[in-house]
């Protein structure tokens, strides 16, 4: 190990320095050592840790140790090839380690790119080698300018919205709820620009890693005339982690004026941000499911108010978190009413599946609309959020179903290649060959049951055999650059038939589609998670929003036993703030968020009644303490639950779910409570993990 030469100036420490160091480890710090280099905060170091060595990150330099001096070992490396962390990031890697009850170091160090918290990156031959040297060593790839855009006229909402953004002179949060088409995405490039020309610099969040590409040429070719070129940096998990490293420097080195990435990009660690904005703010995808369990949406409101600049949320469909914070006036709406371009928004037709003979799953009402607009030379989108090619095998002499042997739920049968099948489960990973014979009782007729997009891609090409169709979900993009190319055909009019799970539901801007298909919809309608059909509402209506972009006429089919239902007869209108206004009735007298928050404790053991014993056990502890402070009536404490899918790859799991009117007393007990689980005799047969402001339940 060596000592790295600082890249700027730093204040001097004493030979018997002592350090306050976080680590990503799951036991509650800070740590301290004995430091003899010049450190600050900010600063990562390689320290021993029992027998490991472990990067962590300085957070503080306290005149006194937290305990005996003669037990505290010394820091054997300060890490000096990039800046320390400014205050104002750690400051925010404090508060979301505080709010959602992790300790810091699981916040500040996965945050960083791989090689910046990786020992092994720093144990090399030459002096001062790391992986920072290393990468300002190679050529950086070349960014070639791109040809600049047009830029468009605003019509009046478009201009209105973008004069209220730009005259927040400090933090102020606004709602930009416009209807699918209604330009948003100008709205975000107008704000942006006039950022930049203050010298500012900008942040922006989209929900999954395939919307990148095409924000990406926009925002390149229409802010590079003021960010410079290469002034734009990505920043996704699909990267390499050189990749990676490489877009984070330059973001850090401040050679980026704007960011784009997914829900880690918040973590950014950019200098003078002027703006922050969240596309699809109602996407799920915002929401970490492991770890740091963060909501990026959340922690961008956050941060741009402990920055003092504004933050703008977009969505066409948005969640009714953030509707109900507009309604009350935390945040301030801003409306665009009506598609950008002069074309009407799509007509929406209910096609009653209960009494129709349906061709594998598609009603004749479909497939008559979908042969016309193939004649008209238009596209056709088929949405199906179910990937492979059928939810489970069954035979149909005994009643065996395909059921994995690690979870209680099915295997999905997928096509691997034309004609081979094999089965999957898309829970524990298990995968298996397709038995030649029902395993129970011989029979080699063994059925696919239900429909994925694989099976539906394989009958339109026999309904249709002259169309061009593609198909986009998780299994056809695997590759990298898979998903980029499938789009890039579907935008130079190289596919007729698009088939595809909520991939395509989102952010895309097809210009010739005339007509979206919607299968299965019907299946989130019975879902024991209250958010459901908040979930279903805005898939519908961000997929119907892909048709008649253009060309106006666009048409959407839903397919649907229920038709009667407020979900589907919303859509019909358009109408988002009718749905919201009856959902919010609907949560608002069950005391459901956002009128309310939660919290969920989650346990898994190789036997269920272990998980449910430790979850007991938990919650007589928090009730325990609950009394103690006279706050029973202010906090809701639900029996332990078995999850609906019990058991995932041979571990049984359950839930605890906390819940309460009142923010700070539920973060008061989890602060207080959270300490004690170790301590609980069950704590040492279970796994378990505590999410704030859960979105599945």
């Amino acid at each position: 190990m060596v000592e790295y030469s600082p890249p700027v100036a730093l204040p001097e420490t004493s030979a018997s320095a002592w350090v306050r160091v976080v680590l990503d480890v799951p036991i509650p710090g800070p740590f301290d050592y004995r430091c003899t280099f010049p450190v600050t905060s900010g600063m990562r170091v390689i320290v021993p840790f029992g027998r490991r060595k472990l990067i962590g990150m300085v957070v503080g330099l306290p005149d006194e140790p937290a305990y005996d001096p003669k037990l505290i070992k010394n820091v054997e490396a300060v890490l000096a090839d990039i800046e320390p962390m400014p205050e104002h990031w750690l400051r925010f890697a404090q508060f979301a380690a505080e709010y959602y009850q992790r300790p810091l170091g699981e916040v500040v160090l996965p945050a960083l790119p791989l090689p910046l918290r990786s020992v092994s990156s720093y144990q090399g031959k030459r002096s001062g080698d790391g992986p920072v040297a290393r990468l300002d060593l190679k050529r950086a790839p070349v960014i070639k300018a791109v040809s600049a855009s047009e830029v468009p006229v605003l019509n009046e909402a478009q201009q209105g919205a973008v004069d209220a953004i730009v005259c927040a002179e400090s933090f102020k949060a606004f709602l930009l709820y416009g209807v699918t088409g209604s330009g948003k995405t100008e709205v975000y490039l107008h704000a942006a620009a006039q950022a930049l020309e203050r010298g500012k610099r900008v942040l922006m969040l989209v929900p999954e890693i395939n919307l990148t590409p095409q924000f990406e040429q926009s925002l390149r070719a229409r802010l590079e005339p003021v960010a410079g070129v290469g002034g734009v940096a990505v920043l996704h998990s699909g990267l390499s982690d050189g990749e990676r490293l490489r877009a984070w420097l330059r973001v850090q080195r401040g050679q980026a004026r704007i960011v784009l990435g997914t829900r880690l990009a918040i973590f950014a660690p950019m200098h003078d941000v002027g703006l922050i904005v969240v596309d699809e703010e109602h996407d799920p995808s915002y929401k970490q499911q492991d770890g740091l369990r963060y909501s990026a949406r959340d922690l961008a409101i956050w941060r741009a108010h402990d920055l003092g600049v504004p933050v703008v949320l977009g969505s066409a469909t948005p969640s009714l978190e953030s509707w109900v914070h507009a309604e009350r006036g935390h945040y301030q709406r801003l409306d665009l009413p009506a598609r950008a371009r002069a074309v009407t928004l799509p007509s929406v037709r209910l096609v009653d599946t209960r009494r129709l003979k349906m061709d594998h799953g598609m009603s004749p009402q479909l497939l008559n609309a979908m042969r016309a607009r193939l004649d008209n030379k238009e596209q056709v989108l088929v949405f199906l959020n179910r990937r492979g090619y059928a939810p489970a095998l069954h035979c149909a002499s005994c009643g065996w179903v395909s059921q994995c042997p690690r979870c209680t739920t099915f295997t999905v049968l997928h096509r691997t290649t034309p004609g081979r099948h094999q089965l999957h489960c898309h829970h524990c990973g298990y995968q298996q060959r397709v038995p030649s014979a029902c395993p129970d009782c011989g029979d080699q007729d063994l059925q696919p049951m239900g429909r994925g997009t694989q099976r539906i891609e394989e009958h339109l090409a026999e309904l249709f055999p002259e169309a061009r169709i593609a198909r986009i979900d998780a299994d056809s993009t695997r590759k990298k650059g898979s998903a980029q190319a499938l789009f890039a055909s579907v935008h130079a009019g190289e596919v007729d038939i698009l088939v595809g799970t909520q991939m395509v539901a989102k952010g895309h801007d097809f210009a010739n589609l005339g007509l979206v298909g919607v299968l299965n919809a019907d299946a989130m309608l019975f879902s024991q998670d209250f958010r459901a059909p908040e979930r279903l509402f805005a898939q519908l209506m961000q997929v119907s929003g892909r048709a008649g972009r253009h060309t106006g006429h666009g048409e959407v089919i839903v397919q649907t036993g229920y038709p009667e239902q407020p979900v589907y007869q919303a859509l019909l209108r358009h109408d988002y703030a009718g749905f919201a206004r009856h959902s919010m009735q609907e949560r608002e007298s069950a005391a459901l968020p956002p009128f309310s928050h939660q919290a969920l404790l989650s346990a898994e053991a190789r036997d269920l009644n272990v998980a449910l014993d430790f979850l007991q056990s938990a919650r007589a502890s928090a009730l325990e303490w609950m009394t103690q402070q006279q706050s029973t009536e202010m906090i809701t404490l639900y029996d332990p639950v078995p999850l609906r899918i019990v058991r995932v790859d041979n571990m049984c799991r359950a839930q605890l779910l906390l819940e309460s009117t009142h923010r700070p007393a539920l973060q008061s007990l989890l602060r207080n409570w959270l300490p004690e689980l170790n301590d609980l005799p069950e704590a040492r047969k279970v796994r378990w993990q505590l999410e704030v402001d859960p979105l599945e339940i």
